[in-house]
């Protein structure tokens, strides 16, 4: 699969790693040409840098939108003529200072994306952990492979976005239509408050599935 990258940050760094190791050619989009060399040079098995028209123009069937959620629409609406019909991944938090959600009073972040590219298939992923996380040799705890929820609305953009979750070591998990994008931004923002503002577990706040709706009920 013909991957671009839109960013050259740390999520860009820790997803693009593991699609070059699992086969995938990847393209390297920066506003900064020369930040997008030295991340597709680090990266290496074949990824090669571009600015971001380039790359949103260069043949990709998924581009991954790791763009800060301030700039993401901006990007995006700029190249919506090139993203038509492609798949755009985003997985991006509006969470600011005190961990607000950013879009309290408006559309998720990927809708904001939606609407900026209305051509494109959008897909909310990978927004729920630290890039460190995306960084492991796959994620896996306890002897898990770690779960992403996976939203949207087109079939064939979620089948490569799945493949893409696997591609890290994750398991993919069906959250829905891109309508529930919002709620995966919103239990973002709840899970870094607690990490990094309480320093609580906040894994440990769900039961087990078998006791989800109830002991002894599924």
């Amino acid at each position: 699969m013909r991957i671009a990258v839109l960013g050259t940050g740390n999520m860009a760094d820790a997803l693009a790693t593991h699609w070059v190791r699992a086969g995938h050619e990847v393209i390297v989009g920066g506003r900064d040409v020369r930040r997008a060399e030295r991340l597709a040079t680090r990266l290496s098995g074949g990824a090669r840098p571009a600015g971001l028209r380039a790359a949103a123009e260069s043949g990709a069937e998924v581009v991954l939108a790791a763009l800060p959620f301030g700039a993401g629409a901006e990007v995006v609406r700029d190249l919506s003529t090139a993203l038509e019909g492609k798949v755009l991944l985003d997985c991006s938090n509006p969470v600011g200072p005190g961990f607000r959600l950013l879009t309290e009073t408006g559309p998720s972040a990927a809708r904001r994306l939606a609407a900026a590219a209305p051509g494109a298939h959008v897909v909310k992923a990978f927004n729920l952990c630290h890039e460190d996380v995306w960084r492991m040799r796959p994620p896996v705890f306890d002897g898990r492979p770690l779960a992403v929820p996976v939203c949207g609305d087109d079939e064939n953009a979620l089948a490569r976005v799945r493949e893409l979750v696997r591609d890290v070591g994750c398991e993919p998990v069906a959250a829905g239509g891109l309508d529930r994008a919002g709620l995966l931004e919103a239990t973002a923002a709840l899970f870094i408050a607690l990490w990094v503002g309480e320093g609580a577990d906040a894994q440990a706040i769900a039961p087990p599935l078998s006791h989800a709706a109830g002991p002894g009920r599924r």
